[in-house]
């Protein structure tokens, strides 16, 4: 039962999310096509990473990442700021652009928080912000 509900959730967030970025990803100049969408969420999620610590992440040739950064910088969605440790060094930040984007593809989420919360007795909820914090810290540390 756990694995069919927890499966219906993840495929309904999924789908929300798929039917977004194919809204927001138009044949039109300027426009990101979707593995741009694609990349930008991982650079978001990996924390201004290096373009190696993206290529890496990802599993391709620093040079698709390279050409990847580039493209997305010159749609304004990226830009590249010096590290503070290693001057030679840069890492990838998202732009304001990307932020509004990515209020858009976020706003379904707090719609469901909000049902969530106004649906279920705080104690409720704090064992289920504890359980997500598990689940996220814990049970999903391959990706770390």
């Amino acid at each position: 039962m756990i694995e069919k509900n927890f499966r219906e959730v993840f495929d309904k967030f999924e789908l929300r999310f798929f039917r977004k970025i194919f809204d927001l990803v138009r044949e039109r100049e300027g426009s990101l096509s979707a593995m741009e969408a694609f990349s930008l969420e991982v650079i978001d999620m990996l924390d201004s990473p290096t373009v190696g610590q993206f290529a890496d992440f990802l599993k391709i040739s620093q040079s698709n990442a390279t050409y990847k950064v580039n493209s997305l910088m010159k749609k304004g969605y990226l830009e590249r700021q010096n590290s503070a440790v290693d001057r030679r060094e840069y890492h990838l930040v998202l732009s304001e652009k990307y932020y509004r984007y990515q209020d858009l593809l976020t706003s379904y989420q707090h719609t469901v928080i909000g049902r969530i919360q106004e649906r279920f007795p705080p104690e409720d909820l704090a064992k289920f912000d504890e359980m997500l914090a598990v689940i996220s810290r814990e049970l999903m540390s391959e990706d770390d």
